[in-house]
């Protein structure tokens, strides 16, 4: 039921959005030199791995390998601090759940190298394809501002608010339903608890 719920929606979805998509693919190709999106390999389901597509919001820089961004981060187009903070360089990622890499709602996929860190139990979070939006989403909503703060990003990122979101998802997982998705879809286009 998920999956077709996935599918019909991406698809719907990209129909709908398809104008803004034609506005935004503008707006990034005229204000700075680069492709449209911004595609990185990451982890799906079963780990095997997928590229992501996601609206690109940075500058095109060969000598940074950071996979963690902070807000006000130099590397940030002025697009791409919009597109950022209204979520909408995420919206390729439809394409994603209609090739069936990712679902609507669950765990955000890793960076190659984080999923390899899960053990035990946390490893059944690959049990289930990863979300364009998902609870430890809407927790760290404000992420790039909370890494900012910190005087240790990286660590910070990898001691605190990672195992955070393992918990989280882990959680999802063993609570997963179709109506707690669909609590999740509304808390995430209208910025409220679910």
């Amino acid at each position: 039921m998920k999956r077709i719920i996935d599918v019909f929606s991406s698809l719907l979805g990209l129909l709908i959005l398809f104008p803004l998509f034609v506005l935004l693919s503008i707006l990034i190709k005229s204000t700075s030199i680069g492709s449209v999106f911004f595609i990185q390999e990451r982890v799906g389901k079963d780990g095997i791995i997928f590229k992501m597509i996601k609206f690109r919001t940075m500058y095109v820089m060969q000598d940074t390998c950071s996979t963690i961004s902070l807000k006000g981060d130099v590397r940030v187009t002025k697009i791409g601090g919009f597109l950022r903070k209204y979520k909408l360089d995420e919206l390729p990622e439809l394409i994603n759940v209609l090739l069936g890499h990712m679902s609507l709602v669950g765990p955000r996929p890793d960076v190659l190298g984080y999923a390899d860190q899960l053990v035990k139990a946390d490893r059944d979070i690959l049990k289930i394809r990863p979300g364009i939006t998902g609870p430890a989403s809407l927790k760290y909503l404000n992420e790039e501002e909370i890494l900012a703060k910190q005087e240790d990003p990286k660590a910070y990122n990898d001691e605190v608010i990672y195992p955070d979101k393992v918990k989280i998802n882990l959680d999802y997982y063993n609570n997963q339903s179709i109506w707690l998705d669909f609590k999740i879809i509304f808390a995430t286009i209208f910025r409220t608890s679910y």
